[in-house]
């Protein structure tokens, strides 16, 4: 399995010469990662460790935490469940580590959930299910805000802004896809209106073709998508053209991601996506772009956002704690509020969810344009 110990990198990106470093393993503070670096989801992986780097390597250059510098001890999830509840063992392994990022795919968390109650140290998680935090599992703590939020905002704008009333809904059949589906078909109902289609579909197809055709034959005008993969996004969305399907769509973050976009290139114009980061939300999403691009010359999306604030968070709360003990570590997260993040303000709740609303974005013609954000307050 493949294992990336960044500590020079961060340091050359703080300003420091290799020379000049000089540390150890047990002068670093270690913090444990979950990522992608080969299979399906390499591409998106790689956002989300650039992401988490640009954020140690500032972390690094203001002094790290605790006094020490921090060094990220990344493990490959090969882009599967076995994958990467290996990934997570292997890291748990290490006595040195006191917290960890987790991956941004709901049905990896899931599958990882059961080692982190048993190990008892806190997870930093990108993945939007829901159920995630909500089944007493005390050490997961949600950087993106979960799906209940999304499928109202998706309704919400879809029935009362754009006037759609035959909805077709997509989804993948993982825990993120099917949890999506669920919530977005409640939201819909509490609105009085009963989807005309409900399509789901296995992650890493190469074959939409009958989804297209479902959609077409159902007669919607308005197409709420759950998609977890940007590769299959990409397919999806070009046979979708190709069956001249032109219906108004709404979906989740997938849709305006970086890799979707690159892949689906036209296909996707038009289309408007319910996304926890744009850098046109706020000043501090537009700052972080500034520095990501800047590092890594391409622009960010919610994969790099998302463990670039996570990290920074999980640095406050062990400077707060004064501590790297886990019980200490939790309890800190649990009081931040009022965080300034790429992705928006963290108020952590009871259950370890930071942020509670989402932008609406459009696709207008490549371009990604900021049109609302919508808070919730429950």
């Amino acid at each position: 399995m493949r294992k990336l110990s960044i500590i020079a990198l961060l340091g050359l990106a703080a300003g420091m010469t290799v020379g000049t470093v000089r540390l150890h393993a047990a002068d670093t503070l270690k913090i444990g990662m979950v990522a992608a670096a080969t299979g399906a989801n390499a591409e998106s992986g790689r956002y989300q460790r650039q992401g988490a780097e640009l954020a140690v390597a500032e972390i690094n250059k203001a002094g790290g935490v605790l006094g020490r510098q921090v060094e990220l001890v990344i493990e490959d999830d090969q882009t599967t469940n076995p994958g990467a509840v290996m990934a997570f063992s292997k890291l748990a392994g290490n006595k040195d580590i006191p917290a960890f990022i987790g991956t941004v795919r709901s049905t990896q968390m899931n599958a990882i959930s059961p080692d982190v109650v048993k190990l008892g140290k806190p997870v930093m998680i990108g993945g939007t299910d829901p159920a995630l935090t909500h089944m007493g599992n005390a050490w997961l703590f949600r950087f993106r805000p979960n799906d209940i939020y999304s499928a109202r905002v998706i309704a919400d704008y879809g029935v009362k802004t754009l006037g759609k009333k035959k909805w077709a809904i997509v989804h993948s059949t993982d825990a993120f896809g099917t949890g999506g589906m669920k919530y977005l078909v409640e939201a819909l109902k509490s609105m009085g209106i009963e989807p005309v289609l409900i399509q789901g579909y296995s992650n890493n197809s190469q074959d939409f073709t009958p989804v297209a055709l479902a959609i077409k034959r159902s007669g919607a005008d308005i197409i709420g998508s759950y998609v977890t993969f940007e590769t299959d996004l990409g397919i999806f969305a070009k046979q979708l053209r190709q069956l001249g399907v032109n219906s108004a769509w709404i979906g989740s973050a997938s849709n305006i991601s970086q890799t979707a976009l690159r892949l689906a290139g036209p296909a996707l114009y038009g289309t408007m996506a319910v996304a926890d980061f744009n850098r046109d939300s706020s000043p501090a999403a537009k700052e972080f772009a500034v520095k990501y691009e800047a590092a890594y010359k391409i622009a960010p999306d919610h994969l790099s956002a998302w463990s670039f604030d996570a990290v920074h968070v999980l640095a406050v709360a062990i400077n707060n704690a004064k501590s790297t003990d886990p019980a200490k570590i939790r309890q800190a997260i649990l009081a931040i509020k009022g965080y300034k993040g790429a992705e928006g303000t963290y108020n952590f709740d009871k259950n370890g969810d930071g942020l509670h609303g989402y932008n609406i974005l459009q696709n207008n013609s490549g371009n990604i344009v900021f049109v609302k954000h919508i808070d919730f307050n429950n």
